[in-house]
């Protein structure tokens, strides 16, 4: 079986950005795997939540949801915390990933780039740099080899891709975009799905208006920009991000 493996930075990431994609690769008999590096407790929205504790418990409760909903076969999320991930150990976040990709071993890994992705957020762009070293790193033997003893072995995914698009958004923060090489037509009823999977993070409500303004009236196409290969490969412009992916 194909396998697709999302990694991102917070609970709502795996909808508002990724989840056409993930909802079309599972209907086309891909396992799809999320791993989102913290609980979101540095949201300023909050719902009914007095506590990170609570904030914690409900957007991880959002996340099973919405997962459930895109057809994600695993997901989980991890205990980095929220708006700090640019001061979190390096060797620790990449190796938590490597890990996954030990034990999920998908054929491709689809993240945000090092901008940031639209928003240009910091955890988005460092879930992005963990990720990137983690598909690096999992296939050689010399990295995390205490991961090894137990029986996994190294792996080596044939495609990384970053989060990309063909327009900015003019209220945030400058970014430097990653090119856009893949355009992925998930179609208008999987792009209406995205936004129902998004609105189950029920205590992101107030954003709701402004990601459906930004993002969920545009045609419903996912972009992306392919960043290594496992092989040595020409650069072209892709519609499938399977395209070439031996099944192994």
């Amino acid at each position: 079986m194909l396998k697709l493996l999302c990694i991102t930075a917070h609970p709502d990431d795996e909808a508002g950005a990724f989840g056409g994609t993930l909802l079309l690769y599972a209907e086309s008999g891909v396992e799809t795997s999320v791993v989102c590096m913290t609980a979101g407790t540095a949201a300023r929205n909050r719902g009914t939540a007095q506590s990170d504790q609570e904030l914690a418990a409900l957007r991880r409760a959002e996340f099973a949801a919405s997962c459930k909903l895109l057809n994600v076969s695993h997901g989980e999320v991890l205990d980095y915390p929220d708006s700090k991930l640019d001061r979190s150990d390096f060797y620790r976040a990449a190796g938590d990933l490597v890990l996954r990709i030990r034990r999920i071993r998908p054929h491709v890994v689809i993240t945000f780039g090092p901008d940031g992705g639209l928003t240009g957020h910091p955890d988005h762009a460092m879930a992005g740099v963990f990720a990137t070293m983690a598909f690096e790193w999992a296939g050689r033997p010399d990295r995390y080899p205490e991961q090894l003893a137990g029986g996994l072995t190294p792996h080596r995914a044939q495609k990384l891709y970053y989060l990309a698009a063909d327009y900015v958004l003019t209220d945030r923060q400058p970014i430097a975009p990653p090119t856009v090489s893949a355009r992925i037509e998930v179609g208008e009823e999987r792009f209406r799905i995205k936004h129902k999977a998004f609105q189950l993070h029920k205590t992101q409500a107030p954003l709701f208006e402004k990601v459906e303004k930004n993002i969920i009236r545009r045609e419903a196409v996912e972009m992306y920009h392919l960043a290594a290969t496992r092989d040595p490969l020409q650069a072209t412009f892709e519609s499938d991000l399977f395209d070439g992916v031996v099944e192994e």
